[in-house]
């Protein structure tokens, strides 16, 4: 007897590409905060900017 439904895999492919794409979306947006603090540290303190610069 041979059974007409279809293997588990495309379902389980697609559950890991589902995970996949919240790890690299999470990773994306710590990455965004991460610029962004940096970004407003630079902003509040610029004379510590310049005298890192010229060191």
């Amino acid at each position: 007897m041979i059974e007409e439904s279809g293997p588990p895999a495309p379902k389980v492919l697609r559950l890991l590409y589902f995970v996949g794409a919240g790890i690299i979306c999470t990773a994306a947006i710590n990455k965004w905060r991460e610029l962004e603090r940096k970004s407003l540290q630079q902003n509040q303190n610029p004379s510590n900017a310049e005298n890192k610069a010229f060191k």
